[in-house]
């Protein structure tokens, strides 16, 4: 087990020295992990979180329609906004935002299957018509992060039981799950139903 563990590749190239980072969601720090593809991800956080406690963990990919130009075609923006007011209120916490835009496809893969979504495909099918897989991210890397962040215990804040999975079978343990639904408008009703059914996230506090 051992000689498999140092067999294994590590996904950090390089990290950042961490720096404060006031925001409007409350006072944080920010520290950056560049990976082995040059992709850089970064850990906003609060407080200790390498004293051995579970820590308050959001694992959030990137979403620049969402996130950045306020889109209602989607949750991210509302639950990327949740998760940081949540870890601030609490004074202890961490968000990883990850480089894994459209769930692993890219922006510009993104936008065409927007363009099948129009058509009326659902975000699944769109992304299989595509060729992609309805969800191509992998959290290797998340757990890599969390590690050497000084923390393998989380409760973390999502709705997908795949990403509770994932983690878990990179060796991070966790101990509770805290639902984020927010943002539901007229526009992302059939995106949310969609996760729901096809994808088994766990909406209306389905725990």
């Amino acid at each position: 087990m051992a000689d498999n563990q140092n067999q294994t590749q590590s996904e950090i190239l390089e990290v950042s020295p961490s720096a404060v980072l006031p925001s409007r969601f409350g006072m944080f720090r920010i520290k950056v992990f560049r990976d082995i593809r040059k992709l850089e991800h970064a850990v906003i956080y609060v407080g200790d979180v390498d004293n051995g406690e579970p820590v308050l963990t959001r694992i959030h990919s990137e979403c620049l329609t969402g996130d950045t130009l306020g889109s209602l075609r989607c949750d991210c923006g509302f639950q990327l906004e949740a998760a940081l007011r949540k870890i601030s209120e609490r004074g202890r916490g961490a968000l990883l935002y990850m480089r894994q835009e459209g769930r692993g496809i890219g922006l510009f893969n993104k936008i065409a299957a927007y363009r099948l979504q129009d058509g009326g495909l659902d975000t699944v099918d769109a992304n299989l018509r595509l060729g992609f897989p309805a969800d191509g991210r992998s959290y290797s890397l998340c757990a890599e992060m969390m590690r050497a962040m000084g923390f393998d215990k989380v409760i973390l804040m999502t709705n997908n039981p795949a990403k509770i999975n994932d983690i878990a079978q990179h060796g991070i343990t966790v101990v509770d799950r805290e639902p984020l639904e927010y943002g539901e408008n007229k526009y992302n009703e059939g995106y949310l139903r969609t996760k729901e059914t096809k994808m088994g996230h766990l909406l209306h506090h389905q725990d």
